[in-house]
């Protein structure tokens, strides 16, 4: 096991910096897996090696991306009573080993990119995959690092943690993007920059005692929750848009009646936070995200049942 400024890291100290906690893996599956899941005109597509390579860019593009964005927020998350686990982890690895692990991910999942690109004769996965590296670094990073500019960090988020991704897979399944596809990845992008809003709720006195404007702090608590019903509502019609174009009125249900449940339970949020009561990051964690879980699975299974 090895050992970091006299501490031992532990497989959980790795699982932690990667944000790997249950339900959390199941998402990330889901994201690096849904553009393939609409492209191949059956499950069986999925076993194809650009696919499985894609997917594992995929995986890799996400949990890197997340590993810079612990090490950038090391000293707001210390300052957070329900996120000090995440400093602690970071620590415990150690700011510049958790940097090595985050460029190596990222490195390796353009080759896998590469890889695709050369033995499918198409580039389009090189040119995602350049732009999902490209959103991570402007989030997270100085000078720009838009998790400080409002709503424009949680929008570029969501483009880079879900909506790329969808679309890189897709592409390396198949050569050609269908117009309904489009709907389709900017509503779940948007959907996720929407949870990001929400997400920034109660992170907002850590986020002010480190200068990091986030919408929490932009807006208030009630604020931001009703920013979050917005977008979640412009990511559900347009995800509800896309399905039904292919898919029909019944699949279209499918895929959005567990999103369209989470998006009444923000709603409800936003009227408790009126009278003064607010969600914490464990009610977060443990309710609402094991129900956007369930929302995703069901995006994978919509395209291969349908």
């Amino acid at each position: 096991m090895p050992r970091v400024a006299g501490h031992a890291v532990s497989a959980h100290d790795l699982l932690v910096l990667h944000r790997l906690q249950f339900p959390l893996p199941v998402t990330y599956v889901c994201y690096a897996a849904w553009g393939a899941c609409f492209a191949v005109p059956e499950a069986a597509g999925l076993a194809d090696l650009r696919v499985l390579a894609a997917i594992m860019a995929n995986l890799l593009l996400i949990v890197g991306g997340l590993v810079l964005n612990n090490v950038v927020d090391v000293r707001t998350d210390q300052r957070h009573s329900e996120k000090q686990y995440l400093a602690t982890a970071t620590n415990r690895v150690g700011v510049r080993r958790a940097l090595r692990w985050a460029w190596h991910e990222l490195t390796v999942a353009i080759g896998l990119c590469v890889a695709i690109g050369y033995t499918a004769g198409r580039w389009a996965p090189v040119a995602i995959a350049v732009v999902t590296i490209t959103a991570t670094l402007l989030y997270n990073l100085e000078p720009i690092r838009l998790k400080r500019h409002g709503l424009a960090g949680p929008l570029v988020f969501g483009v880079a943690l879900v909506g790329m991704p969808c679309l890189l897979s897709y592409t390396a399944a198949r050569p050609d993007v269908e117009a309904w596809i489009w709907p389709v990845a900017a509503g779940v992008a948007l959907l996720t920059a929407g949870r990001t809003v929400w997400w920034s709720v109660p992170d907002r006195a850590a986020d002010m005692a480190t200068g990091i404007t986030t919408p929490s702090v932009r807006y208030g608590h009630a604020g931001t929750l009703a920013m979050a019903c917005v977008v979640l509502l412009a990511g559900l019609l347009l995800l509800g848009w896309g399905l039904w174009w292919s898919f029909g009125p019944l699949w279209a249900i499918v895929g959005t009646v567990v999103h369209l449940g989470f998006l009444t339970g923000v709603a409800g949020q936003f009227v408790l936070a009126r009278r003064g009561r607010f969600p914490s990051a464990t009610v977060l964690l443990k309710r609402g995200l094991p129900v956007v879980m369930l929302g995703e699975v069901a995006l994978v299974v919509v395209p291969l049942a349908a």
